[in-house]
C-alpha cells in the first residue's frame, strides 16, 4: 500500500482568527516530515485537519492509495496516531488495551500482546490499571500503539512529551526498527529528538494571514 497525502489550499479559522491559511503540499509515501511551531501556533490543529478530525475552513485534504481516492469515511484505517490529548482508557490494564486496539488495527509482523509489552518495555505493569500509571509511561503506551499499529502513515503530535532520556532514546529506536517504511508526520515545537529522522520540514508561522 503506498499513501500519499494531498493538501490543497488549506486553511482553518476560528471565529475571526486564521491558524493557518494556504497550505497547499503533497507528503508522498514514506516521507518523513516535521511540522515546526511554537505551543499554541496551530501545529495541531493542522494535524488534525490531515486526519480528517476537523473540517477545514478552506481547502481539502486528499488520501489516496495509489492513484484511487481513499474515502473520508475510511481514511482512519491507513494511520496510526499519538498525542497528549489523545486518552486512553484509564480502567483498563496495559493487557487489554493492546487486545482492544488490535480489534480496531492489527499489529505489525502479528506481534502478540506479550511481544508487544516486551517492546514497550512495560512487563512489570502488564496488568496495572493504566490509571495508576506516570505520565511517561502512559506516552509510552501511546507511542507504542501508534508506532505498532499495522498502517502506512504515522502521525505524531510532540511524541517526546513527559519521556526521560532513557525513554526517548527507546522512542528513537522503535521508529528507526519498526517505522522508517511508513509516512511519519511529526509536529514539534523545535524539540529535535523528535524528529531527527524526518528529512523535510514545514514552518506554521509561514501560513497564517489575517
Amino acid at each position: 500500500m503506498r499513501v500519499s497525502i494531498h493538501i490543497n489550499n488549506l486553511g482553518k479559522k476560528f471565529v475571526n482568527e486564521w491558524i493557518f491559511k494556504d497550505i497547499t503540499l503533497i507528503i508522498p509515501p514514506a516521507e518523513k516530515l516535521v511540522i515546526l511551531g511554537a505551543n499554541g501556533s496551530g501545529k495541531s490543529t493542522l494535524l488534525q485537519s490531515i486526519a480528517s478530525f476537523l473540517i477545514p475552513t478552506k481547502g481539502e485534504v486528499v488520501w489516496k492509495n495509489e492513484n484511487e481516492t481513499i474515502e473520508d469515511d475510511t481514511i482512519y484505517k491507513h494511520f496510526s496516531m499519538a498525542s497528549p490529548y489523545m486518552e486512553l482508557i484509564e480502567d483498563f490494564t496495559l493487557t487489554e488495551t493492546i487486545e482492544h486496539q488490535r480489534i480496531f488495527k492489527p499489529f505489525i509482523n502479528n506481534f502478540s500482546t506479550a511481544e508487544v509489552i516486551k517492546l514497550m518495555r512495560l512487563d512489570h505493569a502488564s496488568e496495572k490499571y493504566l490509571k495508576n500509571y506516570s505520565s511517561g509511561m502512559r506516552q509510552r503506551v501511546k507511542l507504542g500503539l501508534a508506532i505498532l499499529a499495522d498502517c502506512p502513515v504515522l502521525l505524531l503530535d510532540e511524541p517526546c512529551s513527559n519521556l526521560d532520556a532513557n525513554a526517548i532514546a527507546w522512542y528513537q529506536s522503535m521508529i528507526t526498527e519498526f517505522a522508517k517504511h511508513k509516512t511519519i508526520i511529526v509536529c514539534s515545537n523545535a524539540v529535535k529528538e523528535e524528529y531527527l529522522f524526518c528529512t523535510n520540514k514545514i514552518e506554521i508561522e509561514n501560513y497564517k494571514k489575517s
